[in-house]
């Protein structure tokens, strides 16, 4: 733990909005330090469009303003996995904030799914219109899908936050919080508490409030706290009332001390928070009070630690009310003067003027304008302020309007205050800090690899070029950081793409321009992807092979030392001159060329590569390996000692020395025809493709094999080996083989392996079998068969860990590799022109993009990252809005909104009893029938019923319960709220 971080402190790591006039927190920040005035005030015109009662806009009252988002109906409802039926129905309320929390948590470069403690959840939202007004207008969407699965499919306040918890898989507590308008900042404040008292490891926190009609405007009322003209203007001497607007956000906060050493992207601070209530002690219950308001506010400071006059901003309530304003201002300077006398020394400023009031957003909106301002270091102006308020004293407060952007200057770390004032008389306040300096990040590779991905190829392009932009713009970013960030802090999905790059310009100009050696792209097959390893034998080493990554990677280095060092000291052999020669490298392969110095050498290298991989988190399903490889794979499997299978190799190659001089032949024939083509001395050595067959035997036979298919005209190539491999010429070597594997111990393997003797699994007894090795040795390596045993597994990853492309490309000459499947190779071929580390990192980013999963944490091992805030998920937003099943205007007495009447002689009725003939006692006498009656739990229903029963006539009663139900043949219960089912099962019965 970071001793110099308080232990009640709380880091701002993550936030994401939208609000009028932005969509971003940067957007967001440049509109605030513009003085942008976000409020849209409409033509007679667009509010006709918009459905709203030509009457009522023709009221001098109307006021045609509000604060509205661009795509308020707006959803991508197939990246959360919500039908579309269901995201209709849903709040947008719910979808935006939705929304933002998943941008506010990549913000903070986490996910959930990595994230090793718990997250939970606070937050709030307003009054659902969109139910009200577009919904319930529908009545025949209310009886198909039922009243209770309509308002449980995110419909209602209670289910904000855990719906959040549920499509993200938080498993933190998960709070709903409702205090009006201090909601979002009281759901922040309540996750500060969650975090500090150890019920959560990270907190998501926020408002969101959409009014619903959304593009209208509203009717000015004298004495209410509406602007006369749709503008707010708060402090000010014109301060007439606030304009109403919509928008939600969310914060992602941690523990201090936890987001210093996870090196998270630390926003700000929250020192200190408070809330409390009012209770009666004001004039109304809608009255705000000066003495509950200063309470909180001086509870915060206490809380956080600070004095009044170490805060030089806050970011006031201001709803630019001719009440409001001046009662928040007196309780401002009473909660300051508990410390200091000093006057004209704090900033003030609201943000309602700029986007309107948010009603439950309005808190975590005016919190991040704060978090902006002390990360920014400017204060933002408090636009629509000419002149103060002559009911406000200023002179005599701490406080001054901030009507201008200015930089923030201080000598110590900058502190600010944020207020948020419910109806009702819920108060918060907040007092944050400017973030502490950020360690610098530590050395990484010099190559790195950016890994993005989508749920569609269109928003992978998407993600391509926002983290493009976010680069040209940011040049002095950390590659390796971004790195980091992208791939442990990105949720990993089906659509992906990764880039190979050493500097900032180099990954934007690649994403922008992709390149096919620097860029690749893919598709994941499906949830789960299985791996092979697939290990080279005799023939594919070259000079140098892995010489950059022993340079560059301390995993490879350690485990290929430490079989060179065994080597040495144990067999005499000395292979660094020829792994790592930097000149005569013509030399360096002819010593290439001995058996006793290539076998070794493969195998060591080949060892070091699968233990690179495995440190990376690549766990191999299946290992296969051809002649020698096989070796390497039962090393990796735990068959025989990495010291053992260095000397089996080795001595492996010491007996081939001892052999008579012999040759072998690769030619283009299936196995089931190259009988002809064989003889005594001339032998089936493999079966490397189905219709690639290798020939051994002694020298002279295969040069009279090498006349006769080049006058056939057959396909083939020599093998550039002067060992018969896997022919009778080994005879004489094998008992002095099978000795020194009777010597070591083998065990069963704990991955599966394929044999080249069976070309099928090995099994425990072939495994733990000298005799099974020693014939491995002699006989035909099947691995066509092998790698046919693999690919019973649909999409495996078949993967060459060892030097060259021999394996791979043997592999997709099978029939069984399906088009796009990933067969890849760890090392370039020796006349490749492409640094070792780019080439293995190239494999690593192809391997991902097929969907191998890899420990990110591991993968940079020993370095010492920080988080950075990179561009979010490319949302593919579509509409997704159920029209109001009637005009809003239709009936204009019973759509006119509720208004006070000038005249008290039309604010009273009182109920008149009109004298009227008793109801025709003759209407039951009729001929009995059957009746239907659904009955009300008043008495009515079954008062009729009982008379119509008296009058001959047979009754059904039906009336509402939880579930259908039969008491009687003449008395049954369902209930509405579950559709036509219960209706059906009345019919049918």
């Amino acid at each position: 733990p970071h001793d110099d971080a308080p232990d009640n402190d709380v880091a701002v790591v993550g936030m994401a909005l939208r609000v009028p006039g932005a969509v971003t927190p940067d957007a967001y920040w440049q509109n605030l330090r513009d003085g942008v005035e976000s409020i849209t005030h409409w033509s007679v015109e667009e509010l006709e469009g918009e459905g709203v009662d030509p009457e009522l806009l023709r009221d001098p009252r109307y006021v045609r303003s509000s604060g509205v988002l661009d795509d308020v109906a707006g959803f991508d409802a197939g990246f959360f996995g919500v039908s579309a039926k269901d995201a209709g129905i849903m709040d947008p309320q719910h979808r935006l904030f939705l929304e933002c929390a998943w941008e506010a948590l990549e913000d903070a470069g986490h996910t959930a799914a990595s994230f090793p403690g718990s997250i939970a959840v606070y937050a709030g939202c307003g009054m659902n219109g969109y139910f009200i007004h577009n919904l319930l207008t529908n009545p025949d969407l209310v009886k198909s899908v039922g009243m209770f699965l309509l308002r449980h499919t995110s419909n209602d306040k209670d289910f904000l936050s855990t719906f959040v918890s549920y499509k993200m898989d938080l498993k933190g507590p998960s709070v709903n919080v409702q205090t009006a308008c201090s909601t979002s900042l009281v759901a922040i404040h309540g996750a500060c508490q969650s975090l500090l008292n150890g019920e959560c490891d990270m907190a998501l926190a926020g408002g969101s409030t959409i009014n619903v009609p959304h593009r209208t405007g509203y009717l000015y009322q004298e004495g209410e706290i509406l602007s006369p003209d749709g503008h707010c203007r708060a402090f000010d001497a014109q301060a007439a009332g606030t304009v109403f607007g919509n928008g939600s956000g969310a914060v992602v906060l941690r523990r201090l001390q936890d987001a210093i050493e996870d090196g998270d992207p630390i926003h700000a601070v929250i020192r200190g928070s408070a809330i409390n209530n009012d209770g009666s002690q004001k004039a109304g219950y809608l009255a705000p009070s000066v003495e509950g308001q200063a309470q909180a506010i001086a509870e915060a400071i206490s809380v956080a630690g600070v004095a009044a006059d170490e805060v030089a901003y806050v970011e006031a309530h201001g709803t630019g009310t001719a009440v409001g304003d001046p009662i928040e201002v007196a309780a401002l300077t009473q909660a300051f003067r508990q410390s200091t006398d000093r006057k004209g020394f704090c900033g003030l400023g609201s943000v309602k003027p700029n986007i309107g009031h948010l009603d439950t957003a309005a808190g975590v909106a005016s919190f991040i304008k704060v978090v902006q301002a002390l990360k920014h270091r400017e204060l933002p102006p408090s636009i629509s302020f000419e002149r103060p308020s002559p009911a406000i004293d200023f002179d005599t407060s701490p406080f001054y309007v901030n009507a201008t952007l200015r930089p923030w200057e201080s000598d110590g770390p900058r502190v600010a205050g944020v207020s948020s004032l419910g109806v009702g008389g819920t108060n918060a306040h907040a007092i944050l800090e400017e973030a502490p300096p950020r360690e610098p990040s530590g050395p990484g590779r010099a190559v790195q690899l950016l890994t993005l991905s989508a749920r569609t190829p269109t928003a992978l392009d998407a993600a391509s070029e926002r983290l493009a932009a976010h680069l040209r713009a940011h040049p002095d970013e950390d590659l390796c950081d971004v790195a980091w960030t992208l791939q442990a802090g990105r949720k990993a999905f089906e659509h992906r793409r990764t880039v190979v790059c050493r500097s900032i310009e180099e990954a934007a100009a690649r994403l922008e321009t992709p390149d096919k050696k620097s860029v690749s792209t893919g598709k994941v097959a499906g949830p789960s992807v299985s791996t092979a390893f697939m290990f080279p034998g005799g023939g594919a080493q070259y000079p140098r092979m892995a010489a950059g990554l022993h340079e560059s990677e301390p995993v490879f280095r350690k485990h290929l030392d430490r079989a060179l060092g065994v080597l040495a000291d144990r067999w005499q052999l000395d292979l660094r001159d020829t792994l790592f020669a930097t000149d005569d490298l013509e030399a360096a392969a002819a010593r290439f060329e001995a058996p006793g110095t290539q076998l070794p050498a493969i195998f060591a290298v080949e060892y070091a590569l699968a233990r690179l991989w495995m440190s990376w988190g690549l766990r191999p399903n299946a290992l296969i390996g051809h002649s020698m490889g096989e070796n390497t794979a039962a090393c990796l499997a735990g068959v025989i000692s990495l010291e053992d299978a260095l000397g089996l190799v080795t001595l492996r190659g010491r007996l081939f020395e001892r052999t008579k001089a012999g040759g072998m032949i690769s030619l283009a024939v299936p196995a089931d025809e190259i009988g002809p083509y064989l003889s005594d001395d001339c032998v089936l050595a493999s079966v490397n493709a189905p219709s690639l067959c290798v020939v051994s035997g002694p020298v002279e036979a295969i040069d009279g094999l090498e006349a006769r298919l080049a006058e056939e005209g057959v396909d083939h190539h020599r093998v550039k080996i002067a060992v018969a491999a896997h022919s009778p010429l080994l005879e004489p070597i094998l008992e002095e083989f099978g000795d020194y594997l009777r010597s070591v111990t083998l065990s069963r393997p704990e991955i599966p392996i394929v044999s080249n003797r069976t070309g099928t699994w090995l099994t425990d007894e072939q495994a733990t079998n000298p005799d099974y090795w020693v014939q491995h040795l002699r006989h035909t390596v099947h691995f066509a068969d092998g790698i046919g045993t693999l690919l019973e597994t649909p999409g495996r990853v078949l993967l060459e860990v060892g030097p060259g492309k021999t394996l791979g490309s043997l592999s997709r000459q099978h029939a069984s590799v399906q088009p796009g499947q990933a067969i890849l190779s760890t090392l370039r071929h020796p006349d490749e022109h492409v640094d070792d580390a780019e080439f293995i990192q190239g494999a690593l980013g192809r391997l991902w993009n097929a969907g191998v999963a890899f420990d990110w944490e591991e993968f940079h091992a020993g370095e010492d990252r920080q988080r950075v805030s990179l561009p979010t998920y490319p949302f593919e937003r579509q509409r997704y809005w159920i029209e109001p099943g009637r005009a809003r205007y239709e009936s204009a007495e019973r759509e006119r909104p509720i208004e006070r009447l000038d005249s008290l002689d039309d604010w009273f009725r009182r109920p008149v009893w009109h004298t009227a003939a008793p109801p025709d006692q003759a209407a039951t006498a009729d001929a009995p029938a059957r009746w239907l009656l659904f009955v009300d739990a008043a008495g009515v229903g079954s008062e009729l019923a009982r008379r119509l029963r008296a009058g001959g006539h047979e009754v059904v009663e039906v009336r509402e319960g939880d579930a259908f139900y039969r008491f009687s043949e003449t008395e049954y219960a369902l209930a509405p709220e579950a559709g036509r089912d219960g209706y059906d099962a009345l019919v049918k019965d």
